[in-house]
């Protein structure tokens, strides 16, 4: 993980003097059982704004959010195939770098005019945003991050595999699988400190970041890949030096044994406790594991204290107060 400033702050009470990063999980924008038509994506996008207006109103200093976009990228590389023989499909690179142009303007619509609701104007700027990962990172030959839709004509998919796509087996299907590299630095950053620095809230890192190499003459391109946006939002959150990360999503936070007799929530727990849980298994390899793992660089990276949270409880999990606090070792 980059270095970091420390700054003041702690696992809990006021947010007046803090600078939080928020992590929205998918849920936020294309809730499970919707279409995600522009319309819903819009209403879902402003309602999650509401709640978080609240607490950004109520003097949270500097805030920067990041998103997911896997449903909206998805949709993107249908578009590809299904349009394939009228218009050049597009890299993934530009769906990413899409989806986050559209996401964030949508949610600096929603939460600017939520804070203005408040009497609490900000200004809010998304961000076209781009993480620099290594050319020779491992992940661009073991393609396993799954995206799109799944796929159940064997046929397709043995002709997308000619064209160089890869694809695993599900129990419904097929689905593609790309690199999901590991997030080294982010390139806007010194833009979204001065922004900060400025007063506005910071859209940046949606989706991962857009995935950037620089090549051996030292110029940066896009590449075939998607970042995982917790593990991209727990970097940007070092390197801005935040005093806490919070990442938003479908359940109350992190429980052992989900779904079993034996189900047990986590509240606050301390990062080498959360790490040997994961170490055993604890957390499933979707879209619980990732979220430790984000929230356990934070903290080993100096962090104060990483939330994981439901997005319903937004002003008391920016406050710590709620979901699963990991926070560092106890002496």
């Amino acid at each position: 993980m980059a270095a970091r400033t420390r700054r003041s702050g702690g696992s809990g009470g006021s947010l007046g003097s803090e600078r939080v990063v928020v992590a929205l999980g998918g849920n936020a924008i294309v809730p499970a059982g919707r279409t995600g038509t522009a319309d819903e994506q819009t209403a879902s996008i402003a309602a999650a704004m509401a709640g978080l207006a609240g607490v950004i109103a109520g003097g949270v200093r500097q805030v920067v959010l990041t998103h997911g976009n896997g449903p909206q990228v998805g949709n993107l590389l249908l578009k590809n195939e299904l349009a394939r023989d009228v218009v050049p499909p597009v890299p993934l690179d530009w769906c990413v770098a899409q989806t986050q142009a559209t996401i964030g303007f949508t949610l600096a619509n929603a939460l600017g005019d939520e804070l203005a609701g408040h009497g609490a104007p900000r200004t809010v700027v998304p961000l076209v945003s781009r993480v620099l990962v290594a050319a020779d990172d491992p992940a661009f030959s073991a393609p396993t991050k799954p995206v799109g839709p799944r796929i159940t004509d064997e046929a397709e998919v043995e002709r997308r595999r000619r064209t160089g796509q890869t694809f695993a087996a599900t129990a419904a299907g097929w689905r593609r699988t790309v690199p999901s590299p590991t997030p080294l630095a982010s390139l806007e950053l010194e833009v979204i400190r001065d922004l900060l620095d400025g007063g506005a809230v910071v859209v940046a890192n949606g989706g991962g970041g857009v995935p950037t190499v620089r090549g051996d003459d030292g110029r940066l391109r896009g590449v075939e890949a998607v970042i995982d946006k917790d593990l991209a939002g727990a970097l940007l959150a070092t390197e801005l030096g935040a005093d806490r990360f919070v990442i938003l999503t479908d359940v109350r936070g992190v429980a052992v044994g989900y779904g079993t007799p034996e189900e047990r929530w986590l509240g606050e727990v301390p990062v080498a406790e959360l790490r040997a849980l994961a170490a055993s298994g604890a957390f499933g390899v979707g879209s619980m594991g990732p979220k430790v793992e984000a929230a356990c660089r934070f903290v080993e990276a100096g962090g104060d204290s990483a939330v994981i949270a439901s997005l319903d409880e937004v002003g008391p999990a920016l406050e710590g107060r709620v979901g699963t606090r990991v926070v560092g070792d106890r002496p």
